[in-house]
């Protein structure tokens, strides 16, 4: 009722500026992927810097196309959106965003140019080779995709390879995330591991890899996998976890963070591995779409977004890890009950920090893991392909067991209806539809 409560009194404060639209920030991110109490705190931030009034309104979306597909009709003028890396390629790559003028930032508060991690900034850079999308997006969260496992039924050793997807020994214990692109990229790794250890394929090429000899080497090793998967899901696979209705789950490390500490509240010891063959990582960003209507509030708020107790905070509000390089953000993190780990590529000098290692991948780890990337006119290839992976075409045997039962659930349905209309008629009116 209260965020209700927010959007209303926002969409009526727009309504009354709506001849006066610098004074409004439209707002359009991931459901529950920021501290909302840090939104009315920019608002009184933002007057302190430049003497003006604004207003922020606060849109969320759950499907990146959504949010893509609105942008790119032109319907919505929003200032400031949070796409996933392949989406903030696309925007690239269309010129559906346009650059950032961190320079029009005074010194003092300029938190985007001081607090990028370096990692972050060479991962941004290899997006489009001829564009430099630093100069068009600040990552807000990132992260690793791996294996979150009971340990009670798997061991680390089996948790170490890509190849645990299909281990019959799990069968019917196994779940995969409903997301290609991040299921895809891992894959492919662990295909090419022995050519990427000779040299021959570096990372980069086989994360640009859409070529049909890739497509069809994913597809056959998830056929594989198919008869062993409990389910593809979206958001629930962390659950069943903590319940332990699954023992293997290939999962984001912001899922993967929040059903260790969930299962260990019921005594369920759940671990996180990047499977040594190498994997993706994944980031979501800031950006300013080209019908933005207010420029230069989205350029403050993106930076505000950077300072870092601001990311320390939309950090432990959501569990996903902020992509801001700052010292102080490791330091909210330290925790001596972790082993030590080399974060150097990530925050300058911190070669042994004791942080969570499902937070933050180890150097070691992380050396492995590639960007994903927009396929582009492929795209339609690889959803080909994982509708083929679930079975969403079914073969003749399934069609017939389908159409058998269905044909005598509907004589049973008809014979029962028929029943009661001979028998109980003066009661249809109250019965109506049941069968």
């Amino acid at each position: 009722m209260k965020r209700l409560f927010s959007i209303l009194l926002a969409l009526l404060v727009f309504a009354g500026c709506n001849s006066n639209r610098d004074k409004v920030l439209k707002v359009y991110n991931w459901s529950n992927y920021i501290d909302e109490s840090v939104l009315p705190e920019f608002e009184s931030w933002y007057e302190q810097q430049t003497g003006e009034e604004i207003h922020v309104i606060y849109q969320t979306f759950d499907i990146n196309e959504v949010m893509l597909s609105k942008i790119e009709k032109g319907h919505e003028d929003f200032d400031v959106v949070c796409p996933s890396d392949y989406i903030i390629e696309r925007m690239l790559n269309n010129g559906l965003i346009v650059p950032l003028d961190f320079e029009s930032l005074p010194d003092s508060i300029n938190y985007i140019r001081n607090n990028r991690s370096p990692y972050i900034s060479g991962i941004f850079s290899r997006i489009n080779p001829e564009i430099d999308a630093n100069d068009y997006s600040v990552a807000f969260m990132w992260g690793t995709t791996g294996i979150l496992y009971n340990a009670s039924y798997v061991t680390d050793e089996e948790a170490s390879s890509w190849e645990i997807l299909r281990n019959p020994k799990f069968r019917g214990k196994i779940f995969v995330k409903d997301a290609p692109r991040d299921v895809f990229g891992p894959v492919l790794i662990h295909l090419n591991s022995e050519n990427l250890e000779a040299g021959e394929v570096t990372l980069d090429e086989l994360m640009l890899d859409s070529s049909d000899d890739a497509v069809a080497s994913v597809e056959s090793f998830m056929g594989d996998v198919r008869d062993l998967v409990a389910g593809w899901e979206a958001d629930f696979g962390k659950e069943q976890m903590t319940q332990e209705r699954g023992y293997v789950s290939l999962n984001w490390s912001g899922d993967a963070v929040w059903a260790i500490e969930e299962a260990a509240e019921v005594g369920v010891e759940l671990r996180y591995s990047v499977p040594g063959e190498g994997s993706n990582i994944w980031f979501d960003g800031w950006a300013i779409p080209k019908y933005a209507r207010n420029v230069k509030a989205a350029t403050y708020f993106i930076d505000y977004m950077c300072r870092p107790d601001i990311a320390i905070r939309n950090m432990e509000e959501t569990g996903y890890v902020s992509a801001n390089g700052d010292i102080s953000v490791l330091e909210s993190q330290t925790d001596e009950s972790f082993p030590p780990i080399d974060l150097s590529y990530f925050f300058e000098g911190a070669d042994s920090v004791h942080v969570n290692p499902v937070l933050y991948a180890d150097s070691s780890t992380i050396k492995n893991c590639g960007l994903m990337h927009d396929w582009g006119d492929d795209t339609d290839k690889l959803i080909a392909m994982w509708s083929r992976v679930k079975g969403d075409s079914v073969d003749l045997k399934t069609v017939i067991i389908i159409t058998l039962t269905f044909s005598l659930l509907l004589f049973f349905g008809i014979r029962r209806k028929f029943f009661k209309k001979s028998h109980h008629r003066h009661r249809r009116s109250s019965h109506s539809g049941r069968l």
